[in-house]
């Protein structure tokens, strides 16, 4: 709980954007690391699970039709009333913004990879998860 607080302050910069409506930042397996001031906490572990299985989808699809090894860098999905932004951070870690469907797609991405280029790959790292169980 001590590193989801934390991280809270990663999201304040694009929480702030005209047109952003909320901004986490979860782990590969679905956990929210980071997340809007203003977004209920259920709502947040919801969209961390449907960005994870996004995320899933995207490495796979870029195994099979992208250039080996298949990376997935940025997802983007402009649905009734919203649009998802979901890019890879670091390893282990990813950024989702939900964003008004009038924002500019080309603004949000870059102001995305302005936040995961200042912080860093050290910062944004989330750490596989360890079997307690497992020696």
């Amino acid at each position: 709980m001590t590193q989801r607080m934390d991280m809270d302050w990663v999201v304040a910069d694009l929480d702030g954007l005209k047109g952003v409506r909320h901004v986490i930042v979860l782990s590969s397996d679905g956990l929210v690391t980071a997340q809007s001031a203003m977004l209920e906490r259920e709502a947040a572990e919801r969209l961390a699970a449907t960005c994870s299985g996004l995320q899933s989808l995207g490495l796979s699809m870029a195994g099979e039709f992208g250039t080996p090894p298949g990376q997935t860098r940025q997802l983007v999905f402009e649905l009734d009333g919203v649009m998802l932004f979901v890019r890879t951070a670091a390893k282990g870690s990813h950024l989702a913004v939900l964003a008004d469907p009038t924002i500019e797609p080309g603004m949000i991405a870059t102001q995305m990879q302005a936040v995961v280029q200042r912080l860093g790959e050290r910062t944004l790292t989330t750490p596989a998860r360890q079997d307690p169980d497992r020696p």
